[in-house]
C-alpha cells in the first residue's frame, strides 16, 4: 500500500481540477446522434427486436443501414417519437 502526501495548496488545485473536468463532462453532448438497435430498445422501453423493426418498418422511426448487418436508428427521430405520444398531465 503506498499513502500520497498532499499540502493543503496541491489538495486545493487537484481538487479545482477534478470539478473542472466533472463541470465539462456534464456540459459535453450527451447523446450521439445515431444509436444502436439495444440504445433504442433500452430508450423506448420495449424488448422485442419484432417491435422495434415494425417501428422501422412502418416508417415511425428513422433508420440507417451502412451495411448489411449494421443498422442505427436516429436518435432525433427516437425523441421525436416519444414526444408525439407524450401525454399532458392534469
Amino acid at each position: 500500500m503506498s499513502v500520497i502526501v498532499l499540502d493543503g495548496e496541491q489538495l486545493e488545485n487537484f481538487v479545482q481540477k477534478l470539478v473542472t473536468e466533472i463541470k465539462s463532462q456534464l456540459q459535453a453532448p450527451t447523446h450521439r446522434k445515431w444509436v444502436s438497435g439495444d440504445e433504442v430498445m433500452d430508450l423506448l422501453g420495449i424488448k422485442s427486436k419484432t417491435t422495434l423493426q415494425k417501428l422501422r418498418d412502418e416508417g415511425k422511426i428513422r433508420y440507417s443501414q451502412p451495411e448489411p448487418r449494421i443498422i442505427l436508428y436516429d436518435r432525433d427521430s427516437i425523441d421525436s417519437y416519444l414526444e408525439k405520444h407524450a401525454k399532458n398531465t392534469f
